[in-house]
């Protein structure tokens, strides 16, 4: 204590605030590794709360809510035949009234059928909890633990410590009040909820969260304080520290995306200026497509949130331009690993592209990038046959000329390494075409004949990953049309010539039939 004071004198002196962080159940019990911890804080905190009542009596009550609510059937003669083996285990032990071990056995026989899968299913909600305490009013917080609790009761939300899911529609005010503080605490790196269809949800009305509160939570909120004093001002100003530093433009997009998501205005128009900047400074295609998905998000974003988007509506067209331009060369001369990347980084552009709905012409110009990449001899295979398959299926590549290509790629001439790259970046994830295009089955039939037994040998891996997405039924249908074998399905049917041009008229009689039966 000498040594302390010593060191301390002539020191200035400086105001410090100390503050409580709430404690939760699961990390009382002693599985957590907390030391001083007990192995049943729900049941310690019932024994408490019924020292003057009848707690074998309340504990089973519980349990049986707990079954009830799992979907369980517990009739109220089984509580009762459940309180009566509780206490006649405790007297032949000897014991005055049950007691934990016994209420378990007594729950396990009566309740839950003898089965005690029945009992771990309920277990840890009933021996440990979802507490979370509480800190009194007058206990001085720091101001971000304040704005939050100011905030979980203007949106209802409480803190627990188990796992609960949580639905929010963006349409009314409260779900997008939940939802924005939900990632506002994410962007502090608080992960008070987790979206759970963060791939499906973009762009839609409704978001899907798992909520879990963590002790150390309120410890991450006070070291964001040097970011602002209110979770949207530290929210926005973590925000704008990591935009700063980010020098990929990928990244980049998925912060400003982040920003416009927790409506933070200022990290919003701070992104979107070093977007452009960046952007404008950028020639690495990688890192160009990269950056079309995430802006991409952000513009299906705005027909749910409140936010201006005006911006990067111009700014996504000069990106795809950009794009366009370095795609030759990012795709010349890429080992196994850079054309994985590039062709993930591709698919995901291309979809971008589809989902922004940009201008015809600069969709032109991404097609046009896509086309020479099949004349290029430097561009690697792999990329070269995931352009002619987005062009096939953009129906700007005919099934014709696709088969044509497709014969020239897999021609005996080209080295099988070569081949087998085409071939999968046209086919992975597509394999359903070959079962309806007898053009494009007969050109990969040709080519396979072609291979000798080493190189079919080496090639089985790939044509197990291309063929893997098809399910039972379609490789079946895929082998009946490979061998000209008739199904079940076409009986009845009949072809009729000329049926292209009755088909017009037919559908709209129909058409005027169901509209005329609604009507009435």
């Amino acid at each position: 204590m000498l040594r302390i004071a010593n060191c301390s004198r002539g020191r200035p002196k400086t105001k410090i605030k100390a503050t409580w962080a709430p404690w939760t159940a699961p990390r009382l019990a002693r599985a957590s590794g907390y030391g001083a911890g007990v192995v049943a804080p729900g049941w310690c905190a019932h024994v408490w709360d019924t020292r003057e009542r009848d707690r074998a009596a309340e504990w089973l009550a519980k349990a049986t809510r707990v079954l009830r609510d799992r979907g369980h059937f517990v009739s109220t003669a089984s509580v009762i035949e459940a309180q009566r083996l509780g206490t006649a285990l405790a007297a032949l032990r000897g014991r005055p009234a049950p007691g934990f071990a016994e209420l378990r056995e007594a729950a396990i026989a009566c309740l839950c059928n003898g089965e005690r899968a029945m009992w771990d299913d309920i277990s840890a909600e009933l021996l440990i909890g979802a507490g979370v305490g509480a800190i009194p009013a007058t206990t001085p917080l720091a101001p971000l633990l304040e704005d939050l609790q100011r905030q979980q009761k203007a949106t209802r939300l409480k803190p627990e410590a188990l796992d609960r899911p949580l639905t929010l529609d963006l349409r009314s005010e409260s779900g997008l009040m939940r939802s924005t503080l939900l990632h506002r605490l994410n962007a502090l790196d608080v992960p008070w909820g987790r979206l759970t269809d963060a791939g499906r949800s973009r762009g839609t009305f409704r978001e899907n969260w798992q909520l879990r509160w963590e002790p150390e939570f309120a410890v991450r909120l006070v070291e964001n304080l040097l970011h602002g004093s209110t979770i949207a001002e530290a929210a926005g100003g973590r925000l704008i520290e990591a935009m700063s530093k980010e020098a990929e433009l990928a990244p980049l997009a998925t912060l400003v995306r982040n920003a416009m998501i927790a409506d933070l205005s200022r990290a919003t128009a701070f992104g979107i200026a070093a977007l452009e900047t960046k952007a404008a400074l950028t020639s690495d295609g990688q890192s160009l497509l990269g950056a079309l998905p995430p802006m991409a998000d952000i513009l299906r974003y705005g027909e749910a949130r409140a936010g201006t988007v005006e911006h990067l509506a111009a700014l996504m067209p000069r990106i795809v331009v950009q794009a366009a331009l370095a795609l030759p060369y990012a795709a010349r001369n890429l080992d196994g690993p850079a054309a994985a990347r590039l062709r993930g980084a591709l698919l995901a552009a291309d979809a971008a592209i589809q989902l922004a709905q940009i201008e015809p012409e600069i969709v032109a110009s991404w097609r046009d990038a896509l086309s020479a990449l099949l004349n290029d001899d430097q561009a690697t295979r792999l990329i070269a046959g995931t352009a002619a398959r987005l062009l096939y299926e953009a129906e700007l590549l005919t099934a014709d000329h696709a088969a044509d290509l497709l014969t020239r790629m897999l021609s005996p001439g080209t080295p099988v390494a070569e081949a087998a790259g085409f071939f999968e970046g046209f086919f992975e994830g597509a394999g359903q075409r070959l079962i309806h295009d007898a053009t494009l089955r007969g050109a990969v039939d040709a080519w396979l004949m072609t291979l000798d037994e080493d190189a079919f040998t080496a090639s089985l891996p790939l044509f197990r990953r291309v063929f893997s997405a098809l399910d039972r039924a379609e490789r079946r249908r895929l082998m009946d049309a490979l061998f000209a074998r008739s199904t079940d399905a076409a009986k009845g049917y009949r072809l009729l010539a000329g049926a292209g041009e009755i088909w017009p008229a037919h559908q709209a009689r129909v058409l005027e039939l169901l509209t005329s039966g609604a009507a009435r």
